[in-house]
């Protein structure tokens, strides 16, 4: 592969006008990108790649696309905010057809809504393009749905790891909705807070609750395990579950886990880290 690293230098006159495009490029598989975003990794002339982004779909881009990786992983060191609006900006106003490939979808979890609000502000016009986001995909390889008409009245997209200035998310006062409500839980970036995810959901969601937890959700080294969800954190730390993962809470897995094992595609380490 061709592509480089490329550091823009400034702003050149207002007469070259180039793009911006916020792509989800879905939980990882490439056949699961759309055909609109496969199009605008194709004809962007400089692509900034997240850290969950699949080199293979990162692939087809063309040879001569300038790629800027600016990945941001909790836990890990990643490239700020600011830094990265700022080279967008920058690579817009230098005439640039701009891809902003995110894992999942843009705007589930993606930051997608800050850096629209930003680059808006500052005169940039921005099209998104949906991805599938990896709480749908991990349900789907599962062969369960998220919602159901005798289980599941709706589903919950929640973060497990809420912003620095951010308040947590409240635990008790969802597992009640929950449960009165009928509702799938999918929980993001909930692998460090399991512990506490999990002391919390029991205040108001039985013992019993059935839990799936999927690691790299469509790769190939995609792992996962089932349990209750008095057993989620014990189960996670014995699995050695890590991060990506997705956190999936609800009784429409009651009829997966009556008939496969607690544990399955176990290897014998983690495939966490940054």
């Amino acid at each position: 592969m061709t592509n480089k690293i490329h550091t823009f230098t400034g702003a050149v006159p207002p007469s070259r006008s180039g793009s911006c495009t916020l792509v989800g490029a879905g939980p990882g598989d490439p056949e699961l990108l759309t055909l609109k975003a496969l199009k605008a990794i194709q004809s962007a002339t400089v692509l900034l790649i997240d850290d969950l982004v699949n080199p293979a779909i990162v692939a087809f881009a063309t040879p001569t696309a300038r790629i800027v990786h600016v990945g941001k992983r909790g836990g890990c060191k990643s490239t700020p905010q600011a830094f990265i609006e700022k080279l967008i900006i920058m690579a817009v106003r230098e005439g640039e057809a701009v891809v902003r490939l995110k894992g999942g979808d843009p705007l589930i979890f993606g930051r997608g809504g800050e850096e629209m609000a930003h680059l808006q502000a500052a005169g940039v016009p921005v099209t998104v393009i949906n991805g599938i986001t990896a709480g749908l995909a991990a349900a789907t390889v599962l062969g369960v749905p998220l919602t159901h008409r005798e289980h599941a009245h709706g589903v919950v997209f929640v973060t497990g790891h809420a912003g620095d200035k951010a308040a947590g998310t409240d635990w008790q006062a969802l597992a009640a909705i929950a449960h009165s409500a009928k509702l799938t839980l999918v929980i993001y970036m909930g692998v460090s807070k399991a512990q506490h995810i999990q002391d919390g959901l029991l205040t108001g969601l039985p013992g019993g609750t059935p839990v799936a937890v999927v690691q790299n959700a469509s790769l190939a080294e995609q792992r996962h395990t089932l349990c209750t969800l008095a057993e989620l954190q014990h189960t996670m730390a014995r699995e050695q579950l890590g991060s990506p993962s997705v956190i999936v809470v609800g009784d429409v897995l009651r009829g997966l886990a009556a008939t496969q094992q607690t544990t399955v595609d176990r290897p014998a380490a983690s495939q966490s880290g940054c």
